[in-house]
C-alpha cells in the first residue's frame, strides 16, 4: 500500500544526522527521497566509524534508508543547471548548511521561492535562519549543553552529562519532516509553498517543558538530580539484588498499590507520605527503606510483583537486552534490509503505525551515486552528456 506522502518529491541537500533522519521519516512515509552528495565523498558520515559493514558506516546505514544517492557538485554552471533542475522536479528541499550558504551558490529560500512558488523549502540549522546568532555553527553535543539538557543530566555532584544518542539533531530533524507535511497540507489549500525554519536551539528548548515551567514559576535554577524526577516520587532507579529497576509511581492511588506490593504497607499509611507533594517534600525520609527493601529480590522478582499491582516499571537493560525484546518483534520495529554491497542488515523500523497508510521500509540505504546515472536520464540527459559530467567531475 503507498504511504500517505507517495506522490511527493523531497530534494534532499543534507547530511549528518539532522537532515537525514528528517528525510528518513518522510521516506518511510512514502515520499521519494533524492539525496545530493559531494562526489568522491558523500555524506560526512559515510566515514564515521567504527563499526563498518564492509565499506559502509553503520552510522550512515542506520539514517539513510529509502532514498536515492545522486553525486552532484553544484559550484560550477553545469552543476547548478543540474540542480535548479531537480529543483524544478521536486515538492521539498531540504537543507542543513549554516545560513546563507544555498544563497552564495544562488539557492536561497527567496530566488528559488520566485522561480518555484510552490515548492516547500526546509531549512535546519544550529540557531535557526534569523537572530543574532544565526551565523554559528550547531552541533548536537553543543545544542545540548547551550540548550540546557546538560545542566539537569547526571549526578549531582558531577559535571553535567551529554545524553547517549544525539537528541537534539534527532528532535530537530523530527520537528522539520512536521514542519514539512504540515506546510504540504497548507499548499494544498493555497497553492503556495512556503519556508520550514528550524533551529535546534529552539527545539531543545521546546524539550525543556517541565524544567522551563519551573523556572518560570520559581525563578530557581533547576539542578541534576541523578536519575530523580524533579516533580514525581518515587519516580527513579532503584538497585536490586542483580542490577537496576525504574519505578514510576505517577500518582497517590499507584502509591497505595506500590506500597504493599514492595512489603512497605507502613509507609501508605504513613501521612508525610500520603501525597506526591508529602512525598517532595519528605524525599529523604521515605527513600531509604524503599532502597533497602529493592535490594532483597531479583529484577524479575520486582518485576512480577509491581506488574501484578499495575505499577509501571521498567529494568535497565542495554542496547541488546533492548532490541531483543520480543515487542519490539511484534511491532517490526527490528527489520532486516537486503544491502548491494553489505548483503542482510538489520535496521531499526518506523516507529510510525498508520492503518491504512503504513511506513514502509523500500529500499536500502544507497551506496554512494548509486542513481546519479538513473535520476539524470528522467531530467532527460543522454548517456554522452551524463559521461561528460562525470569526466568534468560534476557528478
Amino acid at each position: 500500500m503507498p504511504g500517505p506522502l507517495a506522490g511527493f518529491t523531497v530534494l534532499d541537500l543534507t547530511r549528518v544526522l539532522s537532515g537525514p533522519y528528517c528525510t528518513m521519516v518522510l521516506g518511510d512515509l512514502g515520499a521519494r527521497i533524492i539525496k545530493v552528495e559531494q562526489p568522491g565523498k558523500g555524506d560526512d558520515t559515510r566515514a564515521w566509524g567504527p563499526p563498518f559493514l564492509g565499506d559502509e558506516s553503520a552510522y550512515f546505514l542506520s539514517i539513510n534508508r529509502n532514498k536515492e544517492s545522486v553525486t552532484l557538485d553544484y559550484k560550477p554552471a553545469a552543476g547548478r543547471t543540474v540542480l535548479a533542475e531537480l529543483i524544478a522536479k521536486a515538492d521539498v528541499l531540504v537543507e542543513n548548511f549554516r545560513p546563507g550558504t544555498l544563497e552564495r551558490a544562488g539557492f536561497g529560500w527567496d530566488a528559488v521561492h520566485q522561480q518555484f512558488p510552490r515548492l516547500v523549502y526546509a531549512s535546519i540549522a544550529g540557531y535557526g535562519q534569523t537572530g543574532p546568532r544565526k551565523n554559528e555553527a550547531g552541533y548536537d553535543a553543543v545544542m545540548q549543553a547551550e540548550g540546557g539538557l546538560m545542566s539537569v543530566t547526571g549526578d549531582t555532584d558531577r559535571p553535567g552529562y551529554r545524553l547517549g544518542v544525539a537528541i537534539t539533531d534527532m528532535v530537530s530533524g523530527l520537528y522539520c519532516a512536521q514542519g514539512i507535511t504540515a506546510a504540504l497540507l497548507a499548499r494544498e489549500r493555497s497553492g503556495e509553498g512556503q519556508r520550514v525554519d528550524i533551529g535546534m536551539l529552539d527545539t531543545t528548548a521546546a524539550l525543556l517543558t517541565y524544567q522551563a515551567a519551573n523556572w518560570f514559576a520559581t525563578g530557581q535554577t533547576p539542578q541534576r538530580q541523578g536519575n530523580r524526577h524533579a516533580t514525581i516520587a518515587p519516580y527513579e532507579t532503584f538497585t536490586t539484588a542483580d542490577g537496576e529497576i525504574v519505578i514510576a509511581v505517577g500518582n497517590d492511588e499507584i502509591w497505595k498499590r506500590f506500597c504493599p506490593a514492595a512489603g512497605l504497607p507502613e509507609l501508605a499509611a504513613n501521612p508525610r507520605f500520603a501525597t506526591n507533594r508529602d512525598r517532595m517534600a519528605n524525599y529523604d525520609e521515605m527513600r531509604p527503606p524503599i532502597d533497602r527493601v529493592f535490594r532483597t529480590a531479583t529484577n524479575a522478582e520486582w518485576i512480577a510483583r509491581l506488574n501484578a499491582a499495575g505499577v509501571a516499571n521498567g529494568e535497565v537493560r542495554d542496547i541488546g537486552q533492548m532490541l531483543n525484546d520480543p515487542q519490539l518483534a511484534a511491532r517490526e520495529m527490528v527489520q532486516t534490509m537486503m544491502h548491494p554491497t553489505v548483503g542482510a542488515t538489520r535496521v531499526i523500523g518506523a516507529p510510525i503505525k498508520l492503518s491504512a497508510t503504513p511506513a514502509t521500509l523500500r529500499t536500502p540505504p544507497p551506496v554512494l551515486g548509486q542513481h546519479t546515472d538513473a535520476v539524470l536520464a528522467e531530467l532527460g540527459y543522454s548517456p554522452g552528456d551524463i559521461s561528460q559530467l562525470r569526466e568534468t567531475r560534476v557528478i
